[in-house]
């Protein structure tokens, strides 16, 4: 729980340091009580690119507090919690990257999901998010496309995109991959007249089950419009936290699978080390080599200019 002290120093310790504290959905609902904004990957990636000031908290994973480094190289940008990455972001070799190419040539675009390391970004030609992944592909010139490093999100942009040869590679998020469609079910049984709302993180059989498909911010969008009372949630748990604070009063209720979804890695990031960042400018971010800056920000830069 986040104490009226806590608030307080880090107000104070935001306007000593010009710092501004991001936070993302999954982290732990005290480490979103101390941010600025909260939100999902692709509205912190245009929030880090925007903002006036000195020092970027980033309370998330790696690759994310890397991603606003290169979007802002001229900040520092710290992190509450160093250790804390995501698996996904490390599952494609450069290998099969070569060889689409090697396959493809010049017909090929290299879509790389923003849940991805800084070296994996600058092998590809385009960043993408849960939220503008279809967009994006969609209107890439290329009829083949590389889809890295998830092949759910994949798998479901290609569903979405039939026109485009979508060439999927062998990663998964551990969290969402781990859902099961009989504990879905169950929780459908048990609540009867519930949406089930899904991130394409999700295994295909999950998403087949599901009402709504989307990224966490349009779960959240759509669970705030919709007429329904009940939702069932497929997601990592942390969303709960926006949730209730976007519904409150309106009567509505949100369940998980039993198998609570719960990231290890955002749920390391807390009030107390936010707090701690921001007052000992600990967990600082630096810029990868220059072999790879150019091809990481070209990439992040390029999902900006297709998502506007």
């Amino acid at each position: 729980m986040v104490s009226d002290e806590m608030r307080a120093e880090a107000k104070r310790l935001k306007r000593e340091k010009d710092a501004v504290v991001l936070a993302h959905y999954y982290v732990t609902p005290d480490a979103q009580e101390l941010a600025d904004y909260v939100g999902d990957s692709f509205f912190l990636s245009k929030k880090a690119a925007t903002l006036d000031c000195k020092t970027l908290v980033f309370a998330g994973v790696r690759f994310m507090a890397e991603s606003a480094k290169l979007l802002s190289p001229g900040k520092t940008v710290l992190m509450p919690e160093p250790s804390a990455d995501c698996p996904m972001a490390h599952m494609v070799q450069k290998a099969t990257v070569d060889a689409a190419r090697v396959k493809y040539g010049d017909d090929l675009a290299v879509a790389c999901y923003v849940n991805s390391t800084t070296e994996m970004k600058a092998w590809s030609d385009v960043c993408v998010t849960s939220s503008n992944a279809v967009k994006i592909v969609r209107a890439l010139p290329q009829k083949n496309v590389l889809f890295i490093p998830d092949m759910n999100l994949g798998h479901y942009v290609a569903l979405q995109v039939p026109e485009k040869n979508v060439i999927l590679n062998d990663g998964f998020c551990p969290t969402h991959e781990a859902i099961e469609l009989a504990e879905v079910e169950t929780a459908r049984r048990e609540h009867p007249g519930a949406l089930v709302l899904a991130h394409p993180e999700c295994g295909d059989w999950v998403l087949r089950e599901s009402d709504v498909v989307g990224s966490t911010s349009q779960i959240i969008e759509a669970a705030v419009a919709s007429e329904a009372s009940e939702f069932v949630v497929c997601t990592v748990h942390g969303v709960i936290h926006e949730l209730e604070a976007r519904t409150a009063g309106t009567g509505k209720r949100f369940f998980f699978p039993a198998t609570t979804p719960v990231c290890p890695n955002m749920a390391r990031v807390t009030a107390e080390k936010v707090l701690a960042c921001l007052r000992d400018g600990t967990g600082e971010v630096g810029l990868p080599d220059e072999s790879v800056i150019a091809g990481s920000t070209r990439a992040l830069d390029l999902m900006l200019d297709y998502a506007k």
